[in-house]
């Protein structure tokens, strides 16, 4: 008898955004003649920047000959090319040494975030923010590591820490020890930005608890202020207790391309059975090798052109536009009097719902009487019940005619 996996049957219900899509989809074609501005999901909508079609193409062409042919990409996944690229632009300009060895190059940040776990016993227990990114709850229940969701919308066994106003949706470390923890800075959804002294309590914690901090930083290019940490390892002591992840799909267009990385540093280990010690890279550099074959050629070279003089011009014009989007959205919407958080170092807004209105129901009002799709907060966890994350990748146009819809299905 081919069992399943009992754990899978805990998932409370459907991914977010597929249930998100099956509602659009549904007054759609109710609607068949209205425009729907998608606010929700967070996926770009320029094109690509120039100088990365233009390294697609030669790339692709070098791929047409017998001297530029290549087949299965390195055993890291990430040509030496591309890693140091990495290195200089992401890392040495911001005073950290990373070595090469030290990067995997993936197709996605979403897929590290949930294939990290995997080298972790399944005994571990596990702390998240709520609101949370789903990947990293929903990937640990299938691993077994939790119990049941409990009344409370929270799985039995998972630490989860309250991201609120009052602590500006950066919480500070628990009192009681955790074996990995999960940080998403500048945050999805709340947008917030963990500042130097916040992830330094998180360094010191994770050391004194012998904890593995999972940092993701896939909205770095966003944060505008230098004063804030772009990396995890900005602050002394991460190395020995952190990993990072990175992506090129907001900074650069690449959600449709596939590429990020996660950077393990040689310090960073985990304890195994007897209580030795074991480099979390080794057992990462396994896991990748024997589960992955490699980010195709092209799209490397794609990747290494978005650090070129031009691709650092146009890419980050594009993450300008999107910024910018983000302030006609905070602005149009606060002037109506709503309440809202993020949108200055982040992609997204985390807008507080009308009184007494719950998340999915006001997801449902905007898109029903204004056609806007956001992301209710319920999704990503109790703690987003109340909120509704908006997304500043669409048109300028598309941008200010949602803050008109909006304001007009609240009376605002």
């Amino acid at each position: 008898m081919a069992r399943i996996n009992e754990n899978y049957r805990k998932l409370h219900a459907g991914y977010l955004f597929p249930e998100i899509g099956r509602r659009v989809a549904a007054v759609a074609e109710a609607n068949p003649e209205a425009k729907i501005i998608r606010l929700g999901i967070g996926d770009v909508t320029l094109p690509l920047a120039p100088a990365v079609v233009d390294a697609l193409r030669a790339a692709a062409d070098e791929m047409g000959t017998a001297d530029g042919f290549r087949g299965y990409g390195p055993d890291s996944g990430g040509y030496d090319f591309l890693l140091d690229a990495i290195r200089e632009h992401d890392y040495a300009s911001r005073g950290i040494e990373i070595a090469r060895d030290e990067i995997f190059v993936s197709d996605g940040s979403k897929q590290d975030s949930g294939n990290f776990q995997e080298i972790f016993d399944t005994s571990c227990r596990v702390a998240v923010t709520d609101p949370v990114y789903p990947v990293y709850v929903d990937t640990n229940v299938m691993a077994g590591r939790t119990g049941a969701m409990q009344e409370s919308g929270h799985y039995a066994g998972m630490l989860y820490l309250p991201a609120t106003e009052a602590n500006g949706f950066t919480p500070d470390p628990p009192s009681e020890p955790v074996d990995l923890v999960y940080l998403c800075s500048p945050n999805n959804p709340t947008g917030a930005v963990a500042d130097r002294d916040n992830l330094e309590r998180w360094v010191a914690y994770a050391r004194e608890h012998d904890a593995v901090l999972v940092f993701d930083a896939a909205y770095d290019a966003f944060i505008s202020d230098p004063a804030l940490p772009r990396s995890i390892f900005e602050i002394p002591g991460a190395r020995e207790c952190a990993v990072e992840m990175r992506s090129f799909s907001k900074r650069a267009g690449f959600t449709g391309l596939r590429c990020a990385y996660s950077v393990v540093p040689a310090e960073a280990s985990g304890r195994d059975a007897s209580g030795g010690r074991v480099p979390l890279r080794q057992l990462w550099a396994r896991r990748h090798a024997t589960k992955f074959n490699a980010v195709p050629y092209p799209i490397q070279r794609a990747a290494e052109a978005v650090y070129s003089p031009g691709g650092r011009k146009q890419t980050g014009e594009q993450v300008a536009y999107y910024l910018e989007n983000a302030r006609v959205l905070r602005e149009g919407l606060g002037e109506a009097g709503f309440t809202l958080f993020g949108g200055v170092h982040a992609p997204y807004i985390w807008m507080r719902t009308p009184t007494g209105m719950g998340s999915w129901e006001c997801f449902d009002r905007l898109l029903g009487e204004a056609h806007v799709v956001g992301t209710p907060g319920a999704g990503f966890g109790p703690a987003g019940e109340g909120y509704i994350r908006i997304s500043a990748f669409n048109s300028r146009e598309n941008v200010a005619e949602a803050v008109t819809r909006i304001r007009g299905a609240f009376g605002a």
